[in-house]
């Protein structure tokens, strides 16, 4: 019996030292606990901040905030900041509403070829607006031409050009018109205060002044010329007061206080008194 009961003992002994324990004990399991803690905290911060921006920002199944998803595209409620370039097809207001581009430097427009080089660009500043392109226009809403500018020239479509300015228009180079005209009971008023003044036509040139005078006055010389047609001057009375006079003769056949105009072979005009014949060759001395 003391045998088996030694046997046994030693059996036991033997099990028992082949036996282990499983699982984390001691400080690992209170790390594991704290860490598993910290997690769910940080998940509930996440959630917490998350449901606050969805509210702060407006979110709904529309859109964001005062941005709107429509069949038709994106819809901004009010003013909007971009702080980047904005890319879009179309950009458009709503109905009855006026559409605002304000920027605190300036407002650039610009198109570019498919070589995404610029080719035309408007730029609106605080001191200029500047438009630079191949061609500029303005058009009417009847499809009229209004104004157009390009590198050759020019062009005014409008049927009547008003110069507002107190001191007119100037003009560095020729200007080619076919009618320049006043306002009604306004006078016209052509001027080259230190150069010439050249009135050409390849029909010729007419100047009326049907309700008032006609004024032309020069520093050196005023000259008309027709090379294959003639000049015409038509009114009532036609003044020529400072005339040069020709010699007096006390010649009978001579007329009191009637004079003729005589031309000199180099244009320049002159009085004599008149006579029965052309006293002109007697008082040619003035023509030189």
């Amino acid at each position: 019996q003391e045998q088996y009961l030694t046997q046994r003992n030693n059996i036991q002994t033997s099990e028992n030292q082949y036996v282990y324990k499983f699982g984390i004990y001691g400080w690992r399991k209170r790390c594991l606990y704290f860490f598993v803690l910290l997690l769910m905290i940080l998940l509930l911060l996440n959630l917490a901040l998350t449901i606050w921006i969805l509210k702060v920002m407006n979110f709904t199944k529309d859109g964001m905030g005062q941005l709107r998803i429509t069949d038709k595209g994106l819809r901004l409620e009010g003013p909007s900041e971009f702080l980047q370039p904005l890319y879009a097809k179309e950009i458009r207001s709503r109905e009855d509403n006026p559409l605002y581009l304000q920027s605190s430097r300036n407002v650039t427009v610009s198109i570019r070829n498919s070589q995404h080089q610029i080719v035309t660009q408007l730029i609106a500043g605080s001191e200029a607006i500047e438009a630079r392109g191949k061609r500029f226009e303005v058009i009417s809403d009847t499809n009229k031409l209004l104004f157009s500018a390009e590198d050759s020239e020019v062009v005014v479509g409008v049927d009547r050009l008003r110069v507002l300015g107190a001191e007119g228009a100037v003009f560095e180079r020729s200007i080619e018109t076919p009618h320049i005209r006043a306002e009604p009971f306004k006078g016209l008023r052509l001027e080259s205060p230190t150069r010439s003044l050249i009135l050409e036509a390849p029909k010729g040139v007419e100047i009326q002044a049907e309700a008032g005078n006609l004024l032309a006055t020069c520093q050196n010389e005023l000259k008309l010329e027709s090379e294959d047609g003639e000049i015409r001057l038509e009114a009532g009375k036609i003044k020529l007061p400072r005339l040069p006079m020709g010699s007096y003769t006390s010649s009978p056949s001579a007329r009191q206080n009637i004079f003729e105009v005589c031309v000199c072979s180099n244009g320049k005009l002159f009085l004599s008194q008149a006579g029965a014949g052309s006293t002109c060759q007697i008082n040619s001395s003035v023509c030189l």
